[in-house]
């Protein structure tokens, strides 16, 4: 009675799936790129105050911003000599603020941010409306208007027209700034925007008179190797979910990708006491960086850093990334052996010798084995002279092995080969065993057997070699080592293979035309 194989087929499955569910969810809790070398754009922003010191206590309080649609926050740090700086968080709102016991003259303090652009793209919907401790939302509620006359009349007026053709807070919201754009066409528009000034506050007034809560915001459109740029002032209105963007200026609504919102209601954007003619620019340049470092830096608490080996010390990671690229040179091994029919001399000896090739580069570790063994085959068969046991046997060659890397090290050391002391990295034991096998070969089997068999043993090496020092497969083995599992599913598959292997192919090949030959001679 033959087993079902449906338990294995599952387990290969689950074995699958595993894999690639988990590595796709580091790349999506992480942001790692499954390519190497990808780079991530950094924006460097620098926040430049000026200010007139008037020789009494300074203190200077800059809004900053946390989590800005679209961006993230990455690194940020101030540099102003003399001056005490630290960062207070007080209902949402972040702050920085400078400190100094006496200053005059002219002083100028810098804040320096780090954002990196949220790998999304498009069009940025601005943050959700915060919760209360109860679990309700802070619903916003409109500010009272207040104008003087005419003003006053004018304001009712053009909030009447805009409503008449609008049915939604956004859309009265696009209304009013056609209105405001438009100022020849509408003297109630006109006579406000000669009272007022700004757009921007003058639109956050006309919402909040038409009950939608509106507030102003300040903006920083991003632009490389830009200097002394000042904010745009923006406005958000309410529509009973959450907070819309619009531009007074083009009626453009929602966060494009360049804008970084720098400000956000609540205080003031600058407060400076103790000094005078105070401002504030904007200095920006966009640089890229590693996507890998980006990731290890800002997500060093998620749990797939924590199981990973990028938080253990450089040594144990280099031992690491060599281990986990043990899986994909067994499974060319598996590949060649089953699939193919290649001998090899030993089962996992050539992925041994392809680590290696990793560390010596091909031609030299190729040039390296083959001195090595044959030495070690010469030497060899004079011991077979001297009627020794096994495992003395093994323990001689290991000593004589030993001794001939040494003298292969020192010697191309002083003729100035470079690579010439990289052939320590050669497994010394498997390549004494592989010595004593490959001399049992030869007496029991001959000289082409060992040929065979040690060129099988070098071509798969080679092959695994080629395979593990691909950029693609260091970055996967390193950043994703759960696919090693769908690395263990393709190994077991092969290891049920039963049928005619690729080598043996042609050798039945002779046979098949005969039978071929001999079944049209019978039709005829």
């Amino acid at each position: 009675m033959t087993q079902s194989r449906v338990p294995f087929y599952l387990i290969v499955a689950s074995l699958v799936v595993a894999g690639l569910a988990t590595a796709w969810a580091r790349h999506v809790e992480m942001e790692l790129p499954f390519w190497p070398g990808e780079q991530r754009p950094v924006w460097l922003v620098e926040a430049r105050v000026d200010l007139q010191a008037t020789g009494d206590e300074v203190l200077v309080s800059l809004d900053l911003p946390d989590s800005p649609p679209g961006f993230r926050l990455h690194t940020e740090h101030a540099t102003s000599p003399g001056y005490g700086f630290s960062i207070i968080e007080e209902g949402g709102d972040r702050r920085g603020e400078w400190s100094k016991r006496d200053a005059s003259g002219p002083q100028t303090l810098y804040y320096k941010a780090q954002l990196i652009a949220s790998p999304s793209g498009g069009e940025l919907e601005p943050e959700p409306v915060p919760e209360s401790t109860s679990g309700e939302k802070n619903i916003p509620q409109p500010r009272p208007m207040y104008w003087e006359e005419p003003q006053d009349t004018a304001a009712n007026q053009l909030v009447s027209r805009a409503l008449e053709t609008s049915s939604t807070p956004e859309s009265l919201t696009r209304e009013l700034i056609k209105r405001l754009n438009n100022p020849t066409g509408d003297q109630n528009a006109s006579l406000l925007i000669e009272e007022v000034g700004s757009r921007s506050l003058l639109l956050e007034r006309l919402l909040n008179q038409a009950d939608i809560p509106a507030r102003q915001v300040m903006g920083l459109f991003l632009e490389d190797a830009r200097r002394r740029q000042t904010l745009t002032p923006m406005v958000e209105a309410y529509n009973g979910e959450e907070w819309v963007l619009f531009n007074p200026q083009t009626g453009e609504q929602g966060v494009p990708e360049n804008l970084v919102l720098w400000h956000r209601g609540g205080a003031s954007l600058l407060d400076v006491t103790g000094g005078r003619n105070s401002g504030v620019s904007f200095s920006m340049i966009r640089q890229t960086v590693p996507a890998e470092e980006l990731a290890a830096a800002q997500f060093s608490d998620s749990v797939f850093a924590l199981l990973g080996v990028q938080q253990l010390p450089i040594e144990e990671q280099s031992m690491f990334k060599m281990l986990f690229l043990l899986p994909l040179g067994a499974l060319v091994v598996v590949f060649m052996r089953i699939i193919v029919g290649l001998k090899t001399s030993g089962t996992f000896m050539p992925v041994l010798i392809s680590l290696a090739f990793l560390q010596t580069s091909l031609l030299p570790g190729l040039i390296s084995f083959v001195a090595v063994v044959s030495l070690g085959l010469m030497l060899r068969s004079y011991l077979s002279h001297l009627n020794l046991l096994l495992v003395a046997r093994i323990a001689t060659l290991v000593v004589l092995v030993i001794f001939l890397i040494s003298v292969l090290s020192l010697l191309g050391y002083q003729l100035g080969f470079s690579t010439g002391m990289t052939i320590t990295f050669f497994p010394m034991i498997i390549i004494a065993w592989t010595i004593e096998r490959m001399s049992i070969l030869w007496e029991e089997e001959g000289a082409h057997e060992v040929v065979i068999q040690g060129g099988g043993s070098l071509l798969v090496a080679v092959m695994a070699y080629l395979l593990m020092q691909l950029p693609l497969a260091n970055h996967l083995s390193f950043n994703f080592p759960e696919l090693n599992l769908v690395i263990l599913a393709l190994i077991m598959l092969m290891g049920q293979y039963t049928g005619y292997k690729l080598s043996e192919l042609r050798r039945f090949r002779a046979m098949a035309l005969e039978q071929e030959a001999a079944a049209e001679s019978d039709k005829s």
